[in-house]
């Protein structure tokens, strides 16, 4: 029974420290590409520079403020993006929950579709 459970554990420490060495190798191989004259480095002020959608900095560049509608979209994109994940195992086992759990993920769904009506109603989707 114990070594099946740290069987589960050990496969997520592989999991996890490939991919810490996949980061660390392309960071590194990144690196050696620019040693080796692969990678073009030409340092330059105006490449420097913060941008942001065409909008250019005012001030220095710890103080630059950002629209909140940037936020506003990476929410609603981290909100209904979640949402995806709660649907894909309701949907394996749709069959051995029956009709109960069907009727509770349309009226989630329902909250969801009020919520997006809402977002759009307020005109928080769209860029001016």
């Amino acid at each position: 029974m114990f070594e099946d459970y740290f069987r589960q554990y050990a496969l997520i420490a592989v999991f996890a420290l490939g991919a810490v060495a996949l980061a660390v190798g392309m960071l590194l191989l990144s690196r050696l590409a620019t040693f080796a004259r692969i990678r073009p480095h030409k340092p330059d002020p105006v490449k420097s520079q913060l941008y942001e959608c065409g909008v250019q900095p005012i001030g220095p560049a710890r103080w630059t403020q950002f629209n909140f509608r940037y936020y506003m979209y990476a929410l609603l994109f981290v909100i209904f993006d979640v949402e995806t994940v709660f649907l894909y195992p309701w949907a394996l086992r749709l069959q051995k929950l029956g009709l109960f759990a069907l009727v509770e993920m349309l009226v989630f769904v329902l909250i969801l579709a009020i919520g997006l009506a809402y977002a759009w109603r307020k005109r928080a989707l769209e860029w001016e």
